[in-house]
């Protein structure tokens, strides 16, 4: 399918092999297409908790795939200038930790001469061996003195930057990865022609690993509809066990839905058979 130039493009960034999404826009602009995607991030409001999610937004395979051939994915000129622009930044932020390192060293090594010179006005032993040792560490102090980088104070900012404020800190927080090229292809074969097949004919897809399936089929948005079928890519010529469809189908009935064997052909047609279970005599 041919991308019209004003359609709106996602940047489609990686994490290892996952496909991740992270900007608010391109969330939109992929439920706007039919596709959905699983939340993974922890609110910062409510970080200790896996019941409400937000960003980064996973693809599945087929879905990244998906996008990728109808030209939706980020151009890599783009990641690559950004690209370019964070490492500046980092290097901004490495050179500003280095300048604090050298400064607090020159502080940390004042205070230890001024608790030496402390000591010895301190001092009135009246033993001259004892003056003479302090005097001789605080000569010594400039050449043996160490500050460990583990002793280095950063700061920790108390104000979620870039959330609802600050444009320059959204910028400066929002994370980009490098984007998988054109030529290279992610997912099953199989299983990616048959959530071509089935989000052509309008359906919504998620993953179904919980349900023992590879994809889980929705009539419409999946914030508003249940799953209606648990479909299963099967291949045409592979033998099936029965228990394996007995077992698939009694799982389905227990949740209340259509288990759907789904097919790929070699000429491009996916053919769909639904089982439900019916009972055993």
């Amino acid at each position: 399918m041919d991308a019209r130039p004003s359609s709106p493009v996602v940047g489609v960034s990686l994490c290892d092999s996952a496909p991740l999404l992270w900007r608010v826009e391109d969330l939109r602009v992929l439920r706007s297409r039919g596709l959905v995607g699983a939340l993974l991030g922890s609110l910062p409001r409510t970080p200790r908790q896996n019941v409400r999610l937000g960003r980064p937004l996973l693809l599945l395979p087929e879905e990244e795939r998906l996008l990728t051939e109808r030209h939706a994915a980020a151009a890599p000129a783009a990641q690559d200038r950004e690209g370019v622009e964070l490492g500046l930044q980092v290097q901004q932020h490495q050179e500003d930790q280095r300048r604090s390192y050298e400064e607090q060293r020159v502080l940390a090594l004042q205070d230890r001469k001024s608790a030496l010179l402390r000591a010895m006005t301190s001092s009135h032993t009246g033993s001259g061996s004892g003056d003479e040792a302090l005097r001789g560490r605080l000569e010594a102090l400039d050449q043996s003195f160490t500050f460990p980088s583990s002793a280095l104070a950063v700061q920790l900012s108390t104000a979620r930057a870039g959330l609802s404020y600050c444009p320059e800190a959204r910028d400066f927080l929002r994370a980009d990865r490098p984007i998988r090229g054109r030529d290279e292809p992610s997912g099953d074969p199989a299983r990616y022609q048959v959530f071509r097949d089935l989000r052509g004919r309008g359906f919504y897809l998620t993953s179904a690993g919980k349900f023992g399936g590879d994809f889980l089929v929705y009539p419409g948005d999946p914030l508003r509809f249940h799953a209606h079928f648990i479909a299963v890519c099967l291949s045409l010529a592979a033998p099936v066990c029965l228990l394996d469809v007995l077992a698939a189908a009694r799982l389905g009935s227990n949740v209340k839905k259509t288990v759907l064997f789904c097919s790929p052909a070699p000429d491009g047609r996916v053919l769909y058979t639904s089982v439900q279970w019916s009972g055993m005599v």
